[in-house]
């Protein structure tokens, strides 16, 4: 057998949008219009290193659709980002946002640099001159970029400071995932994870498995892996296994993911923590009800679909199933719950920081949690509503909810001549 091609986030988009496509009767020019971008900018940022030597960077944003709102999205540093991962990435934060019902569209953006070769001085360089290339394509009201691999609150603070210091006035609405101190959210980093546990917990809940005798794998003790994990424990299930890059923890009678530092809190710690050590690969293949891989891209593959033994997947990730492995697993009847749903806490979090930020009003971190849960359950009727109506996998329901919803918005406000 020839090894799977790996697929990239543009490819995987397209065929997403293809094939929900087929499930709605839709106006095959609105479809046409949804595989490319509205627009891409791209654009070089030299910056001074501490040596006094000046090395230059190329940095990219692509802006996908803004038919039912400002374009939002994740910006990230890393040395493999390039303009058609950014497109691809950009057009998944529109169909994110869409099926969660927020009213942005799709961006993505990032800088081709290891964020590990710069110090705090350079990165804080390298954000102030990014931001002031991309200062006419983003704005509250025009594109909102958010924290993303790479970058954290901090990033987004240095960079809400320069628009902000270009344009005359504190505007902390031009970025979300910011400190609370500055315009941040309470709850904005924990809610990628916690949108992971309250679809969890729903999926469960629909298959009649109480989460008190539900086992749970998770792939990945980052900020999404970690606050599922705690969630859920919280709520009576049992985490057997959770991991970082060097391996992973196990523990058939139940990990008590309070004691184990999240990455964010100690990096790499998980395995120091543990009496047992598996594999991440191993990890993936255990005997479990629930796996929830929330780490990598692409870690379930053709390779090991056959050999995954989880009796629901739950995508904390963002892409870590392939095409060739989600038929697979679709084939064995092995429910898929998909990310533009499961892990869509961040951007909903991020669109409740944006309205603190607009109306200059801070919420709650219980106010954040409840309106959380409320729009997960609201978003989670939805998918579930198409997915008994039409027959089709979870991920179909989750895209024929999301294009629907776009579509509609390009047929009301039309094409400009």
């Amino acid at each position: 057998m020839e090894p799977e091609e790996p697929e990239s986030a543009l490819e995987t988009a397209r065929r997403q949008l293809h094939h929900a496509a087929t499930y709605l009767d839709l106006d095959s020019n609105i479809v046409e219009r949804l595989k490319y971008p509205d627009q891409v900018h791209e654009v070089t940022v030299p910056i001074e290193r501490d040596d006094g030597s000046v090395e230059a960077f190329t940095g990219y944003r692509a802006q996908h659709d803004d038919a039912r709102g400002p374009y939002k999205g994740g910006l990230r540093y890393h040395p493999e980002v390039t303009r058609d991962e950014c497109v691809g990435l950009g057009m998944w934060m529109t169909w994110k946002c869409a099926v969660m019902d927020i009213p942005f569209g799709g961006a993505k953006g990032g800088i081709a640099v290891n964020s590990k070769d710069l110090s705090t001085a350079e990165k804080e360089r390298l954000t102030r001159r990014f931001t002031e290339e991309m200062r006419n394509m983003i704005g509250p009201n025009q594109d909102i970029p958010a924290p993303d691999m790479g970058t954290n609150p901090q990033t987004m603070a240095w960079l809400m400071d320069a628009y902000s210091m270009q344009e005359g006035e504190t505007m902390p609405g031009v970025v979300t995932g910011k400190p609370p101190l500055v315009g941040g959210s309470e709850g904005r980093e924990e809610a990628p994870g916690r949108s992971v546990a309250i679809i969890t917990r729903a999926v469960c809940e629909y298959y009649e498995r109480s989460l008190s005798d539900t086992t749970i794998a998770i792939q990945g003790y980052g900020s999404v892996g970690a606050n599922a994990a705690r969630s859920l424990d919280d709520w009576g299930a049992t985490i057997v296994a959770i991991s970082d890059v060097n391996g992973a923890m196990y523990d058939p009678t139940g990990i008590d993911t309070q004691t184990v530092p999240s990455h964010d809190e100690e990096p790499e710690a998980v395995t120091r923590y543990a009496d047992e050590v598996i594999s991440n690969d191993e990890l993936l293949e255990l005997d479990v009800d629930v796996l929830i891989p929330a780490a990598l891209g692409n870690v379930i593959t053709e390779a090991n679909a056959n050999a995954i033994q989880a009796d629901i997947v739950i995508e904390g990730a963002n892409g870590p199933i392939t095409s060739a492995a989600d038929t697979i697993l679709s084939e064995r009847e092995i429910p898929v719950i998909p990310d533009i749903l499961a892990n869509a806490g961040g951007v909903t979090v991020s669109y409740f920081e944006w309205l603190q930020d607009i109306s200059r009003r801070a919420w709650s971190f219980e106010r954040v949690q409840d309106e959380l849960e409320t729009e997960m359950v609201a978003a989670w009727d939805d998918v579930r509503t198409e997915f008994e109506r039409q027959d089709v996998s979870w991920r179909d329901a989750a895209y024929i909810v999301a294009l629907s919803r776009i579509a509609e918005a390009h047929a009301i406000r039309g094409l400009w001549p």
